[in-house]
This record gives structure tokens, C-alpha cells and sequence, in this order.
């Protein structure tokens, strides 16, 4: 009988793993155990392990993406989300899910440092990993019901359909309402929110805390039903191996080596046969190909220069495509310079009326102004919100992320629409 070890790897403040053992149809073969990696190589010795990764440092998105795959669909993804990030792109890794029956492909994001830390961690302990996930992109679709999961500070959210997300904000009806799951009660529209039906993944110790809160939210829900897991959340996660749009990190440039190997040794003769006929190309066009290299090195030459000039400081790979698509943002943008300036100086006034820690970053596409804050509380991002509404603008937070100064958020301020100043 296939036996699977699902392994989830500790997120920061944590500091022990937890795993459970599975059949191949999920069912659990014994309790869910925790202690350290190296614990956890003893259970993984013959077993295929899939490695559960924090969510909190993965970005789960569904892009439009043109129709592919392969690499050519790789090189598309970091252009479709590139508005959604705040970070270099460099420096992340872009894994890519297969395409689902709505025609969406699911994609995970994440530091490529990130990922390092995480494969060398395993690596030290023993434990080749067979995939590995972000841990809520295993939480259960329920088409008739939001699928809730509470993991001590962190809330998971998934509707009908949707990608799974997850925020970290206390208390409790703070984080529903910054997911949406509840009306906020200083929101404008709070009247007219329609009540969602919901089913509540959480473990005995955690509603313990969280009971009396969910108590008086019972209201703000069409029906809200608890589900208790008893032996943690591994054994509801396992229920989504092997099916979903669950994207394996472990891929391209991290993919396992043994992946390589296997799919060499079924393709080496057609591989030996394509470089005998290299060769003898080669031979055959030895002068042609000397010239047309010596012509080719001054072109690239040249192009370097132009592109230089019209991008500096930009690391060039593709200089069409990048040149391309920084001329489409300009056309896109419109108003361009001037509606950055306009926001910006929204943002300073709007600064000024709130306790607003500080900006980490600000990135701007397609009239849209993405920002990275810190605030000492979340009231601090509603009244940063209030006060651009009243200067004509909308911000959405589109996550938060609790750190000891207080809360990190990260914005987006487009124009309010012209009916709604």
C-alpha cells in the first residue's frame, strides 16, 4: 500500500514541525506527531513526503494568462502579476499549476531565498521531499459554503471557486472583516453586505480561545457551522492530495534532481542523435556561422547600448519584450506622472490626519498605487482609507500581516469611479 507522510514545516514563531502518515486515498494511518525535522526523518524513510510550507510567505493568484504552457507560459506569469507585487521580481520564483476547467491557472509565489532556507532546512534533516505546497492551498473547496481555518493567530479563507487566503490579524472579527466574511462595521455598505454561509476548521485548543468571540459574530453569518479537528488540521488537508489546483513549488529551477534523471534516461538516444546532427551541422557551416556570430555580437552590441539608454538601471534579458511592455504600461497609464503625484499627495495629507507608522514600499501600474504600510493598530488603515475617500480616491487592503510594531499592510489605492466621489 502507497504511504504518503505529510509534513508541515514550522512558520516563524514555531518551533517544531508536525506530520501525519497517509494511505493513497488520504486516510490516516495513526495520530499526527510533532517535534523536530530530524524527528520527522525517521517517519518519511520509505514513504513519499509532501511538504506542507507556510502560506503566510506565498502569494496564491490565478492570472489571465495566454494560451500554453511550458516555459513560454513561465516568462508570461511574472508580466501578469507584476502590478500584484511589491517586491523584485528577480527575486522570486514563479511556480505554475495546471490549467483548471474554468480555463484559470493557478500560481504560486514565493522568495527564491525563501525557498533555499527551506529545501537546506529538509536537506539537513534527511527528508528529500516527492512536493511541496503552501499549506492552504490544500484546504477543501466547498461549493456551497466559505470554508473557514483558524490556526491559532492566522485565519484561512476559501469561497465557492476561489483560491484560498489567509490574514493575520487579532481579534477575530478584525480578520473577518478585513477577508470580507463579515461586514465592517465602519464600512459604508455594512447595511447592504449579504450574510455568507460558513463551516469553521479548528482545533479544540484554538475555539477554546475563540468561542465566546465567535459566539456574538453568530449574527453576522447566514448559518456558521464548527467543525473540531481533533487531531490537528493534517488530517483535512490530506483529503485534497493529488486533486485541486494545489501548485507544486518544486519545480523549475528547484525541481528534484531524481525528476531530471528519469526523464533524461527516456529521451538520451533522441538527445545523442540531436547532437550528432549538431555536430555535423556545425561542421558543415563552420565560416557561415563565424560571420554570422561576428555580426550577431555587434547587433547585441548595439542593442545593449539602445537599451541602456532608454532603461537604465533595468537588468536586460528580453530587450523586446521588456521594451514592449514598459511602452504599453506608459500608454496604459494615461494621466501617467501626473495622477502618481496627484496620489502621492493624497497619500502625505491623508498621512498626516492618521498615526501611520511608515511606507515600506510603493510601486505604481496601470493607475494603480500598491503600498507597503505599518501602522501601531488596524483602526489606524480604516482611517487611512476614510481620508483618501474624501480626496477622491479608494484604498483596498488587500492583506495585513501582524510584526511588533503594530500591523504591515499592503494597499491598493486606485481613483474612486465617477459616480462615487
Amino acid at each position: 500500500m502507497a504511504q504518503t507522510l505529510i509534513l508541515r514545516i514550522p512558520a516563524t514563531g514555531r518551533a517544531t514541525a508536525e506530520w501525519l502518515s497517509v494511505d493513497g486515498a488520504g486516510t490516516p494511518l495513526g495520530e499526527t506527531r510533532h517535534g523536530p525535522l530530524a524527528e520527522a526523518a525517521a517517519a518519511a524513510h520509505g514513504a513519499r513526503v509532501v511538504v506542507l510550507a507556510p502560506a503566510t510567505q506565498v502569494l496564491l493568484a490565478a492570472p489571465e494568462l495566454p494560451p500554453g504552457s511550458g516555459a513560454k507560459l513561465a516568462r508570461a506569469v511574472p508580466f501578469a502579476l507584476e502590478e500584484h507585487l511589491t517586491e523584485d521580481i528577480e527575486r522570486l520564483f514563479f511556480a505554475v499549476g495546471r490549467r483548471n476547467a474554468r480555463g484559470a491557472t493557478p500560481v504560486a509565489v514565493v522568495a527564491r531565498e525563501t525557498m533555499r532556507g527551506w529545501l537546506a532546512d529538509l536537506e539537513s534533516a534527511g527528508i528529500e521531499p516527492a512536493a511541496l505546497h503552501a499549506d492552504i492551498s490544500l484546504l477543501p473547496d466547498n461549493p456551497g459554503q466559505t470554508v473557514l481555518w483558524l490556526d491559532q493567530e492566522r485565519l484561512a479563507v476559501r469561497r465557492p471557486g476561489a483560491l484560498p487566503f489567509a490574514v493575520e490579524v487579532a481579534p477575530i472579527a478584525d480578520a473577518l472583516a478585513i477577508a470580507g466574511v463579515i461586514a465592517d462595521p465602519e464600512s459604508a455598505d455594512a447595511d447592504t453586505k449579504v450574510l455568507e454561509s460558513a463551516i469553521l476548521y479548528v482545533t479544540r485548543e484554538d475555539w477554546t480561545r475563540v468561542q465566546e468571540e465567535f459566539e456574538r459574530l453568530i449574527e453576522k453569518f447566514e448559518t456558521l457551522r464548527i467543525q473540531i479537528l481533533a487531531d490537528g488540521p493534517l488530517s483535512l488537508l490530506a483529503r485534497a492530495l493529488g486533486t485541486g489546483d494545489a501548485v507544486n513549488l518544486l519545480q523549475g529551477e528547484f525541481a528534484r534532481a531524481t525528476e531530471y534523471g528519469s526523464r533524461f534516461r527516456e529521451w538520451r538516444v533522441a538527445a545523442f542523435l540531436a547532437v550528432g546532427l549538431l555536430g555535423a551541422h556545425v561542421a558543415a557551416q563552420a565560416i557561415e556561422i563565424r560571420r554570422a556570430h561576428q555580426q550577431t555580437a555587434k547587433l547585441d552590441e548595439q542593442i545593449a547600448q539602445v537599451f541602456a539608454s532608454a532603461m537604465p538601471g533595468v537588468p536586460m534579458q528580453d530587450p523586446r519584450r521588456q521594451m514592449q511592455s514598459r511602452l504599453q504600461l506608459i500608454h496604459k497609464s494615461g494621466a501617467g506622472p501626473q495622477l502618481f503625484l496627484h496620489m502621492m499627495q493624497a497619500v502625505t495629507r491623508a498621512a498626516t490626519q492618521v498615526p501611520l507608522t511608515g511606507i515600506d514600499a510603493v510601486s505604481f501600474h496601470e493607475q494603480t498605487l500598491e503600498m507597503k504600510v505599518t501602522a501601531a493598530q488596524v483602526d489606524v488603515l480604516s482611517g487611512l482609507s476614510q481620508a483618501l475617500a474624501k480626496q477622491g480616491f479608494t484604498a483596498a487592503i488587500q492583506s495585513s500581516t501582524p510584526i511588533a510594531a503594530g500591523v504591515e499592510a499592503h494597499l491598493q489605492i486606485r481613483p474612486a469611479p465617477a459616480g462615487g466621489r
